[in-house]
């Protein structure tokens, strides 16, 4: 009966991690995502290089559109096996894991410390946003630059 009980709780709890969806996933992950001054300088700065990298690309517009229908675990296989991107992030000591999750976090936050409701799309931990808030005078013309002076909301 033990064995029995303990293959009926391992299959149940396979089955409700293979239930929840790669977008509830990263939900999580950028909820946990814990924002700091040194994690927000190294990805501001990752965005711009990566930003300036990707725009280069003969294919950027193609490139957008495919990644906005990739799965996290897609867009993480990709950045891993692009040597320039690759490159980028071992330069700012980012993992694409860490920037894949915390360029959003960073980008969302800021968003709703700016008085942008969180939403389905729109989340930012409340640690996050009060950080945001702290910063803000800081971050956002930084961001701001990177993304050429129009922002993103």
């Amino acid at each position: 009966m033990t064995v029995v009980s303990t293959v009926l709780g391992l299959v149940l709890a396979l089955a409700g991690a293979q239930a929840k969806s790669p977008a509830a996933e990263r939900r999580q992950q950028i909820l946990d995502y814990e924002l700091t001054m040194p994690r927000a300088t190294q990805l501001l700065t990752a965005i711009d290089a990566m930003t300036k990298y990707v725009v280069s690309l003969p294919d950027y517009a193609e490139r957008m559109r495919k990644a906005a229908t990739m799965t996290p675990a897609e867009q993480l296989a990709l950045m891993e096996k692009d040597p320039k991107s690759a490159a980028i992030l071992k330069e700012h000591h980012l993992t694409a894991r860490e920037y894949l999750v915390g360029v959003p976090a960073l980008r969302m936050a800021l968003m709703v410390a700016q008085g942008v409701p969180q939403s389905d799309r729109i989340i930012a931990s409340p640690a996050n946003v009060t950080f945001a808030k702290a910063h803000l005078a800081e971050l956002k013309p930084k961001l701001d630059a990177i993304d050429g002076g129009r922002g993103r909301q």
